[in-house]
């Protein structure tokens, strides 16, 4: 969760939470109708929440996608130049092992 995000819920909770104890304290209302109206504000606040929760799981989950296809690819392209580079060492040695040869032959005559 980026951290703008955790503000903005951390936000919503703390404002719905004041906003629920000022309306207690300044009900003019019955008991039942402040009871029913927390009760909706609850479930108001409780599905926005679901659902920004929903979404920022959902932006992770692409993100972790995408960070893990990067990952394999990077993983892949750093064998494929091991690979080349391994091939250019073998050459280079095979290459110093003929000169080698050809010294140790002359030598030998």
């Amino acid at each position: 969760m980026s951290k703008n995000t955790g503000i903005t819920v951390l936000a919503l909770v703390a404002g719905a939470a004041i906003g629920a104890a000022v309306g207690i304290l300044l009900a003019p209302d019955k008991g039942t109708v402040t009871r029913k109206r927390l009760k909706e504000g609850y479930d108001d606040t409780a599905h926005s929440l679901k659902d920004t929760l929903g979404a920022t799981a959902e932006a992770l989950r692409g993100k972790l996608s995408t960070a893990k296809k990067d990952a394999e690819e990077t993983y892949e392209d750093l064998l494929s130049n091991m690979s080349h580079k391994t091939e250019d060492v073998i050459s280079f040695l095979e290459s110093k092992l003929a000169d080698l040869k050809v010294k140790n032959a002359k030598l030998q005559r």
